[in-house]
């Protein structure tokens, strides 16, 4: 009887103290909810994480990369943990070489074998090299002496075929060498990118040499020639193969094809010394051309001077032409409505040969804004649509010049902004 009085004592005291037991309840549910809070934001650290890694390299994460970001994404540095994703070997051979191929060939087609011009892109990304030196500078990237790769060749591209066939790292199998070493130009007649086998192969081949200059405004500066037509500009730079009344009419002439080829003969004129040489009959598509360059001393035997016969080509057409003799050019649109392309004050505006040519184009607004462009749709694998797209695009343009053109940045700040789509 004592022993159930004292078990009946005890319940009824339990019961007299409903207020301590609902201030365990209340701790227990703090502690719930903040675990679980916990958990949730640390799942959407992971998620952020993989996201970010797979925008920029298009292979999910190892797990030491993945938490290696997340600790950066923890401590608020997204950009930190861009850079550690962009360590994957991936963001090389598969991400930029996407990025730098349709600008290798008339097509614009992304699946077109590595060579010279994509793999020097890749290169100045991967060694945060000044960008602007894509279109101007003595450079070229290739594969690493001790790879055992076939040598680079002026007249096929089995170097770099070689690095992709066999899966090379490209983070590591490409190392920087000087063009002129390699091409047989001087050096003050390369200008990146503009004086690779591929951008020949693809832009000096036949025609008369202006697709150089299209190419390079559509892969560099982001637009074509027919925005950029401008009919109030001088003639007087127009070739001789331009007729001044097709098809029997002059107004087709001054409302249409001045508008182009007023800025741009006077542009294409930096090329005037550079062919594609190939034998149409053997190699019809050119798969076994080099670039040639008319050297000081050199004289080709149409026009009597270093100047290509290209440039000569259809003479008759109209006469009283632009005759070409030299290859300094002039900028003509750095006046009327194409001053909207940013030309850099700080430049002349004119100049001879390829490299101030390339200087003059790399150092305009309209390439730093092109190059974040294209950097968005490769990474967002979208084009900019909203005010926040435009208004990014735009903060980082502004970076990407004060952080010394540096590529690799802007696919990091990209990256954190297309994150959290």
């Amino acid at each position: 009887m004592q022993l159930r009085s004292n078990i009946r004592s005890n319940s009824y005291k339990n019961r007299l103290k409903p207020k301590a037991f609902i201030n365990s309840f209340f701790c227990y549910l703090a502690i719930f909810i903040a675990a679980s809070s916990l958990s949730n934001a640390h799942a959407g650290t992971l998620e952020q994480a993989k996201k970010l890694h797979d925008r920029l390299t298009g292979v999910a994460a190892s797990e030491i990369t993945l938490l290696e970001m997340m600790i950066l994404l923890d401590d608020n540095k997204p950009i930190e943990a861009a850079y550690k994703a962009m360590e994957t070997p991936a963001f090389y051979s598969t991400t930029l070489k996407l990025f730098a191929t349709p600008s290798t060939n008339t097509d614009q087609d992304i699946f077109a074998p590595l060579n010279d011009y994509s793999a020097t892109v890749i290169g100045i990304v991967r060694d945060d090299v000044d960008f602007r030196e894509v279109l101007q500078a003595d450079i070229l990237y290739v594969g690493k002496s001790s790879l055992g790769l076939p040598a680079y060749s002026n007249n096929n591209n089995a170097h770099y075929q070689a690095l992709e066939d066999q899966f090379i790292d490209l983070s590591d199998g490409l190392e920087r060498t000087s063009q002129s070493s390699l091409s047989g130009l001087p050096a003050t007649a390369t200008a990146g990118v503009l004086t690779s086998r591929a951008a020949a192969k693809a832009f000096f081949y036949l025609g008369t040499n202006r697709a150089m200059v299209r190419f390079t405004l559509m892969n560099h500066l982001c637009t074509d020639l027919e925005p950029l037509k401008d009919t109030s500009r001088s003639p007087d730079r127009i070739r001789q193969d331009v007729s001044r009344s097709p098809g029997g009419d002059s107004r087709l002439f001054l409302n249409n094809c001045l508008g182009c080829h007023s800025g741009m003969d006077p542009l294409a004129q930096a090329f005037a010394y550079y062919e594609y040489n190939f034998d149409s009959e053997t190699d019809p598509t050119g798969e076994s051309g080099s670039l040639s360059y008319n050297q000081q001393g050199q004289t080709d035997s149409t026009t009597g001077t270093r100047v290509q016969s290209k440039y000569h080509n259809n003479a008759t057409t109209f006469p009283f032409g632009f005759v070409t003799k030299d290859d300094q050019w002039q900028n003509y649109w750095r006046e009327g409505v194409n001053q909207k392309l940013g030309w850099d004050e700080s430049l002349s505006g004119n100049g001879v040969g390829a490299k101030s040519l390339g200087q003059e184009f790399a150092n305009s607004q309209a390439f730093a804004h092109c190059q974040v462009k294209k950097v968005f749709n490769t990474v967002c694998l979208r084009d900019a649509e909203s005010a926040d797209d435009l208004a990014q695009i735009s903060s980082t343009t502004a970076s990407f010049k004060q952080n010394d053109y540096q590529l690799k940045r802007v696919f990091a700040e990209v990256g954190e902004y297309c994150m959290g789509e």
